[in-house]
Order: C-alpha cells, then structure tokens, then sequence
C-alpha cells in the first residue's frame, strides 16, 4: 500500500489520506505536488539557461572572428612594410637610371635590347608577385569565411524558393478550392471554416513572394551583395505571423472536425492526390509557416558568424536578428499562454458543476489521473468525518486534476460525468503542506 496525507493550514479541516495502486505512481504525485508550487520559478530557470548558452556561443563566435581578424592584420602589416622597401628600392635605381636617359637616341642598339629583356623580366616578376599575392589572399581565413557567407547566402535563396513553392501549392492546391466549394450547392465546409483553417495564408505568400524577387534581384547583381535592406522591408510586415502562429493549433482543430464531414474528407483527398502535394497532407502545409521565423533566426545567426565587424551590413544584420528574436519570444509565449487556456478550460467543461478557480490565467496545469482515496485513521480507529457523498469507512476512486496553484478532487458519477466533492474538492496548495512519513508501518 502506497500512501501520503495532504494536511490543511487551519482548524477544523481534517488531514486527506491518499492511496495509490503502485509506489512509482505515489512518488510522481508527491514530486508533483512539491514542484508545483515553485515550477513558474524552473521554468524561467530553463529560459535564463538556454539565453546563457546561446550568449556563450555568440562569444565563442566573436572571439574566433577576432583571432582570424588579427593574423590577417598582423600579415598585412608585414606585407605593407615589404612593399614600401620594394618601392624606396625601385625608387632609387629610377634616380640612378635618370641621367642617361636624354641619349635615348644615341644608345648602342645592344643597351636598347638589354633594357627591353629587363623589361620583360620587370612585367614577369610583377604579374607573379600579383600572383602570389592574390594567391594568399585565396587561401586566407578571410577569403575563406566569405566564401562561407556567400554559402550561406545561396542556400537561403534556395530555401526561400521553396518556401514560397510550399506557400503557393497551400494556397493555390488548398485554399482557393475549399473557397469555391463552400460557395457550391451543397456545401462540403463552411467559409467560416475555411477562414479558420488557412486564416492569413494568403496575405503569407503575398509577402514572402516579394521577398523572394528580393532575393533574387540581389543574386543577379552578385558579388555586390546587399541584404540588410531586404529585411528592413520584411521586418514590419512579420506580425502577420503572430495572427497565424496563435491560430495554428484551433486551425489544425477545426480541420480534424471537418473530416468527420465524408463528403469533405473525400474532397480534401483529392485534392492532395495533385501531383503539387508530393504525397503530403494539408496538416503538413499548414505546418510550415510555423518554422519561418527560426529558420531566419538560425540564417542571420550564420550570416553574423561569417561577416566582419566593419562591414556595412554587420548593424543591420543584427538589427534584423533581434527583431525577430525578440517576436519569435512574443510569439512562443502567446503559444504557451493559449494552449494552457484551452487546457483548462477543457478541464473545467468537463466539471458538471464548473470550476471557477480554472478561469484564472494564470493557473497553469501540470497533471490529472485517478487516485485511491482512503479512510482517515485516528488512534487505530476510523474518524467519522466525511468527504462529498463517500463515507471514509471505505475506498474510493478520485479523479485528481493537479494545477500550479490548486489540487482539484472529483468523482465520476455512473455516467461518466465528474463531480468535485462538496468537502474538499478544491484544495489550495498555498495552505496545504506536504508530509512524507519514513515509517513503512
């Protein structure tokens, strides 16, 4: 028999024994109950966590950009000094050379022929020190991290052509379909379903189409390559994700429930038999804009990584990564915040008599299961206190719900429907503690 007590702060409320079937069960109710109280505190933990890590990295970036940056001062230095004693020396055989030229005309032809093997020689050994130099520069850790951010470059052009591809088969494959068949006869959708399940796809493909000619016009004009401006257009029109991103689970919903509808979930087959689809379903399309924002993340995080501190676009560049950090934050906490209320409030459906407490946004849930609830003993005998309906002579099974701030308690009545216990069914843990008793007995 596995047991634990939740005791009560006040007078007059008698401690609730608790049995579960196994002792691994038991043991997740307690570390559950003990966590609950403070996890708003680990989960900003693990945030702090993962910016300390992502900071460290960006350090570990910067410091090996520094090195790479130094060396090649260092080598330019070294080149420079080389060239300016080069020049003084060429310099000064020019003045020892000054003298003779007034006799041009009257030089032996043989001297004519020596200065012009010398010049040849001159032209070869310069077009090689040019070679050599041009050379180096090729093999140098800067040419080298260009050649990467160029990369870097093509790869998200490629990637932002597919993307719009995906956008256009959502649209065009999708959308515009189920619009002219919720305007037909009979029905198969609602446009108010067609509206919640694609919402602003449209507007989406819109703008990533302009981005992607963006994108292009900028390749043509390569090696000239600016980007920063791109996405200084591109960065006020984001928020249109926030719409899509906090829709996308109720979309995803409202789609299962339209395939209960045959007629739709036949229609909906053939349209993703086209060809366009590839094999892949709507929810996989509806999928991808989710990804968008992360995916520009991670390319501006390579893109800083790859592109010296003077450079012209480096400001701009982070300017844009912060932006979107900043809105894929305010979009994932949007995400957390609706799902959580909808959780709850599926939860508080699900109470015959409802739970005002689950109305609270802040109430964030943790777990629910079933749970034995056991007669209270006092000196070896039972006490006569009772819980809802349920005399504490016997057994009962509780379905237990168990949320940041509250431990819910029900019953299930013959139909299935719950009931909270009239005594005791809603617990407040800020004025309940937790006692683990050592003694197996």
């Amino acid at each position: 028999q596995h047991y634990f007590t939740v005791l009560f702060g006040h007078e007059g409320q008698k401690p609730l024994e608790l049995r579960c079937e196994d002792e691994l069960d038991g043991d997740e109710w307690v570390e559950a109950i003990h966590q609950a109280s403070y996890s708003d505190i680990l989960i900003e933990r693990e945030v702090l966590m993962q910016k300390y890590i992502h900071l460290v990295q960006i350090v570990e970036t910067e410091k090996i950009a520094a090195n790479q940056l130094r060396h090649q001062l260092e080598d330019q230095d070294t080149e420079i000094e080389r060239l300016k004693s080069e020049i003084i020396a060429l310099n000064k055989t020019k003045e020892k050379m000054r003298p003779y030229q007034g006799n041009q005309e009257d030089e032996d032809p043989d001297i004519k022929k020596i200065k012009k093997v010398q010049s040849f020689m001159r032209g070869w050994l310069c077009r090689r020190k040019w070679k050599t130099i041009v050379q180096d520069y090729i093999c140098s850790p800067h040419a080298e991290s260009m050649r990467k951010r160029n990369q870097i470059v093509f790869n998200m052009v490629e990637a932002e052509s597919e993307y719009v591809h995906q956008l256009y088969v959502l649209v065009n494959c999708f959308l515009r379909p189920l619009r002219m068949a919720a305007s037909s006869k009979k029905p198969p959708i609602s446009h108010d379903d067609v509206s919640s399940i694609f919402l602003n796809s449209e507007t989406i493909m819109f703008l990533h189409e302009i981005f992607h000619q963006g994108l292009k016009a900028r390749i043509a004009n390569w090696p000239t390559l600016i980007l920063a401006d791109l996405f200084d257009i591109l960065l006020p029109m984001l928020n249109i994700y926030q719409e899509f991103v906090r829709n996308h689970q109720y979309s995803l919903q409202v789609l299962a429930n339209c395939k209960q509808n045959r007629d739709f979930d036949k229609l909906l087959k053939q349209y993703e038999a086209n060809p366009a689809c590839e094999g892949r379903m709507l929810e996989t399309f509806l999928t991808y804009p989710m990804f968008q924002i992360p995916r520009y993340i991670i390319t501006l995080h390579e893109l800083l990584a790859h592109t010296p501190h003077e450079h012209v676009e480096r400001k701009s560049l982070e300017f844009a990564k912060s932006k979107l950090e900043e809105l894929s934050r305010v979009m994932h906490d949007e995400v957390s915040d609706t799902e959580n209320i909808r959780k709850n409030l599926a939860i508080e459906r699900t109470i015959v008599e409802g739970c005002d407490i689950l109305l609270d946004t802040s109430q964030t849930f943790i777990r629910q299961g079933s749970l034995i609830q056991v007669p209270s003993v006092e000196r070896g005998k039972l006490s006569k206190v009772r819980l809802g309906s349920l005399s504490l002579k016997k057994e009962g099974e509780r379905q237990c719900f168990l949320f940041t701030k509250h431990f819910l308690i029900c019953t299930r009545s013959s139909g299935g429907k719950l009931h909270l216990l009239k005594t005791g069914g809603v617990l407040s843990l800020i004025e309940c503690t937790l006692i683990e008793e050592t003694d197996a007995s």
